[in-house]
């Protein structure tokens, strides 16, 4: 039975120790980042051979939100403008954010990547921080819904599941949750209506990743270690997909490593993500995660029996439709 977290490494390389560790740990899944990136070859290698240390067809997510969140970049990959960007030029945005995503995830399933953590559904305003503006759809809750619908259409046609984040909103935040804690003062029956409601009406989708953001109406805990957050999820949103932290090693999250883990699943978090690949990090994690049973291991299993094939595309007429959509 695997543990309840993800993990990182080191570098494009698996290495002896590594592997060793994953062996005895045994993660959900794997996360890869920039500096796991080289060439194609190498990264089939390096997602074949993480699975290989588990002994099973762990997932192997990344961030390929397209814009200054791309760890697979050019040459060997595409580039894309950031998405509100993309989405302001677009003729047909929905369209446009369906085959983006579609494209992206053939690129992802061809290096041996099963889970892109996108679509980003939080709302953008005046206040949204910069580490987070143009990396969002829309600036409505109609907006992001459609287009975050679409991004996630297009990542299950392309055979990558996706990850809603950071339910239950991170657009009101105007700090850099990496560096530090954001806390929201709007009410929330205000939030209930606006950043709430798209996670509401994306609610079916197989994964989500919280917010490290405090709702000062709701709790004074960040979400992602909150008890009240967690049941806005669950209850009043009515998300019941695998729920996992946002990575438990950023800035905003008060506490040391193993607390911030206890503290995530006592809340509600079903997996904890720990990004950075140190191995003394992520030995913590190990040690104090549980093992993945019970409704949190059901929900698991209900995310890996959405896992398909691509289906049959046209790349390159996919690829011109899209530049006719986008130009």
């Amino acid at each position: 039975m695997a543990g309840a977290f993800i993990l990182g490494c080191d570098g494009p390389d698996l290495t002896p120790s590594e592997a060793a560790f994953f062996r005895e740990a045994d993660p959900w899944g794997f996360i890869l980042f920039a500096r796991n990136v080289t060439s194609p070859e190498r990264l089939r290698a390096l997602t074949a051979n993480l699975r290989e240390a588990v002994g099973r067809d762990a997932v192997v997510l990344v961030d390929q939100e397209g814009g200054r969140v791309q760890r697979l970049s050019p040459p060997f990959w595409s580039g894309w403008v950031p998405p509100l960007t993309e989405m302001a030029r677009a003729k047909d945005p929905e369209r446009a954010m369906f085959l983006r995503a579609t494209l992206i995830a053939r690129e992802l399933r061809e290096v041996g990547i099963d889970v892109n953590c996108t679509p980003t559904a939080d709302i953008a305003g005046e206040g949204t921080h910069p580490f987070l503006l143009n990396r969002l759809y829309g600036h409505t809750v109609q907006e992001v819904v459609a287009r975050a619908r679409a991004n996630a259409e297009g990542c299950l046609q392309g055979g990558v599941l996706p990850v809603m984040k950071h339910i239950p909103g991170h657009g009101r935040a105007t700090t850099d949750s990496h560096l530090s804690l954001p806390k929201v003062q709007t009410p929330r029956a205000e939030l209930a209506r606006t950043d709430f409601e798209v996670f509401r009406q994306l609610a079916d989708l197989p994964l989500g990743m919280t917010a490290h953001v405090v709702y000062a109406d709701i709790d004074a805990a960040p979400g992602t270690i909150s008890g009240p957050v967690h049941r806005v999820i669950r209850d009043d949103i009515g998300f019941d997909g695998l729920l996992m932290t946002d990575d438990i090693s950023m800035g905003a999250l008060p506490g040391d490593i193993a607390s911030r883990c206890a503290a995530s699943i006592a809340a509600g978090c079903d997996v904890v993500l720990h990004c950075n690949g140190t191995p003394g990090d992520m030995e913590v994690v190990a040690a104090t995660c549980p093992q993945l049973e019970g409704t949190a291991l059901l929900r698991a299993d209900r995310a890996l029996q959405d896992r398909r094939p691509p289906v049959t595309l046209d790349i390159a007429a996919a690829r011109a439709e899209f530049q006719a959509l986008t130009a």
